[in-house]
């Protein structure tokens, strides 16, 4: 059997790796002419992801930062709630660069940009932009939230905005001081001013360097914006209008001032952190859930089925159990069809449930809502302790 994997970041690597222990020959289609790389931005673990993780025999080792606290910052600095729960928490290049390594060169191929494909009763076969094809008996989507293969293939659904953005950064260790460390720095912490969300976390420092001083602080700032707000937020220092997301080194310089402007809103805390924190960049936030993840000899996996809004922190462990449940279901079901409907089965159910959570967890930063539910999950996650409960967990499940 040969897949074509088609995107080449976490979930065709989980897929590649998973298959290829099953004996199944892959080959990984990336559209980036470049390694890729996530600008360091941070992930929190969940047994989903480290279990999946160890079954492909990888060193778990030095994976990231363990935390044991979370922590609420009120509007004055003072600490108004705190909970015990230990959590690793690492970043997207390490774990990325961590799969990467365990696949072949051979098996991962830059710069392939998928086009259509087209499937018949005994195999799929792929174009890409360069003219180049590649065929196989399964071809997975696992090209993230803009999915070529999800618009193609399956279904054509446009992604739903929330209402609201999140501002990302890192800031130095080293930058500091010894009072805002002690406060910040080995916690998840938070500031909950109205309508808005500021949460932060340590996470390795360059090179994956985990040593005490030389560790970075990942920052996530959600803040509401409506449509138009967002047109403007996507519009570069020329004036053209990005769609769905704009490239970091494009946001205008003003723009970035405007949300540093804002920051009296934040814990005392936090505004410190912003004060010594890398360049931030945007991340517009949406939702997305398909009516089907497979179609034929084609199926979906990752955010190229579901995306689902950060604050569960379920997008890597999302992508590790679908990867997981494909290779399973075609490793011991003789006909494709039957296998992806298993597949199918087992995953979707979970994939609307991460996006209702995530949908709950959000409901306190939408400017708009529209139902009761939607007003009780508003009111439930503007109180600290189910914020401190709720975050970053997959206890749901």
């Amino acid at each position: 059997m040969k897949v074509l994997i088609i995107g080449g970041s976490m979930a065709g690597l989980f897929a590649a790796l998973l298959l290829r222990q099953r004996g199944i020959e892959v080959v990984v289609f990336e559209r980036a002419a470049t390694e890729l790389s996530g600008r360091g931005a941070g992930i929190a673990t969940h047994t989903q992801i480290l279990d999946v993780i160890e079954s492909l025999e990888l060193d778990t080792r030095d994976l990231g930062v363990g935390i044991r606290l979370r922590r609420v910052f009120g509007s004055d600095g003072r600490l108004i709630a705190e909970t015990e729960r230990r959590q690793l928490m690492t970043s997207w290049d390490r774990l990325f660069t961590l799969l990467r390594a365990a696949l072949p060169a051979a098996c991962y191929r830059r710069g392939h940009e998928f086009v259509h494909a087209e499937q018949n009763k005994g195999a799929v076969t792929a174009q890409f932009a360069d003219g180049s094809r590649a065929s196989g008996d399964l071809l997975i989507g696992a090209d993230g939230l803009r999915s070529g293969v999800r618009t193609s293939l399956i279904e054509q659904q446009p992604l739903l905005y929330a209402g609201y953005v999140a501002w990302r950064a890192l800031a130095a260790e080293q930058a500091f001081p010894r009072e805002l460390h002690d406060d910040l720095f080995d916690a998840l912490g938070f500031s909950l001013p109205p309508g808005e969300q500021m949460l932060g976390y340590p996470v390795a420092g360059p090179g994956n360097d985990l040593r005490p001083g030389h560790r970075r602080y990942n920052i996530v700032w959600y803040r509401p914006a409506d449509k138009p707000t967002l047109a403007r937020l996507l519009t570069d220092a020329r004036g053209h209008r990005h769609d769905i997301s704009i490239p970091p080194p494009l946001i205008p310089e003003v723009t970035i001032a405007e949300m540093r402007g804002a920051r009296a809103i934040l814990a005392p805390q936090f505004q410190a952190v912003l004060d010594v924190c890398d360049r931030p960049f945007l991340q517009p936030i949406y939702d997305f859930e398909v009516a089907r993840m497979h179609a034929g000899r084609v199926a979906l996996i990752g955010d190229a089925a579901f995306v689902v809004r950060p604050h569960v922190g379920a997008g890597v462990a999302k992508a590790a159990q679908d990867a997981a449940a494909l290779a399973q279901a075609v490793a011991t079901t003789d006909s494709i069809e039957a296998a992806l409907e298993a597949f199918e089965a087992a995953r979707q159910p979970i994939g609307r449930r991460m996006v209702g959570r995530g949908r709950d967890l959000g409901a306190a930063m939408q400017a708009q809502l529209s139902t009761e539910h939607e007003h009780a999950m508003a009111a439930r996650y503007r109180e600290p302790a189910a914020v401190l409960a709720d975050t970053a967990t997959l206890d749901f499940l």
